[in-house]
């Protein structure tokens, strides 16, 4: 007699955000399939809908979910630093998230799904936190934090374009004015 484990609500919840996550990621919110992050996640399509309502209710919770995965990591990193400290802690973290493909392709979906008002309005607010504790934190000038999110996002395209696996001279020169060395 073979035995199952049956998943608590919880669990099944967090398959299907892993579910949606890579194929959001992999397709965006039009492309992706509800099916195929159902059965990805072991669950019907209908209970996906009971769980979630809609497929851009789920893209919306799932990409907010991820989107506030980076400022809790943020908020972490910087905790007891102040200015530059702060500041390399954030980019050091920064940096170790976008091993996660996944989580580098959401990004920049959520960025071309921003003509959609609930869509942009979701990014914006999560954008906004991220820039207040960057000040917060860093307790740098407008601009620095501004070359800050720059070299960010510099470097998330860099991911997305695979330069870190598959390194070009021009990649390696945009990957390195992104990592300066610090100044002795």
């Amino acid at each position: 007699m073979v035995t199952t484990t049956r998943q608590t609500a919880d669990e099944r919840r967090e398959a299907v955000y892993e579910a949606a996550a890579h194929e959001f990621a992999q397709k965006g919110l039009h492309g992706a399939s509800t099916d195929e992050i159902a059965r990805q996640a072991g669950i019907s399509q209908p209970y996906l809908f009971r769980l979630f309502g809609t497929k851009k209710g789920l893209y919306l919770e799932t990409t907010t979910r991820k989107m506030e995965d980076t400022y809790t990591l943020f908020e972490r990193a910087s905790r007891g630093k102040s200015g530059q400290e702060a500041l390399d802690a954030m980019g050091t973290a920064y940096t170790e998230l976008m091993a996660d493909r996944d989580r580098v392709l959401l990004m920049l979906q959520c960025f071309s799904d921003c003509d959609d008002d609930e869509i942009r309005a979701n990014v914006r607010r999560v954008w906004r936190d991220l820039v207040e504790l960057i000040e917060q934190r860093s307790e740098m000038s407008p601009e620095e934090v501004s070359a800050f999110f720059a070299h960010g996002m510099l470097l998330t395209i860099t991911m997305a374009m695979k330069l870190d696996v598959d390194p070009t001279p021009w990649g390696d020169r945009l990957i390195a004015g992104c990592n300066p060395e610090p100044e002795t």
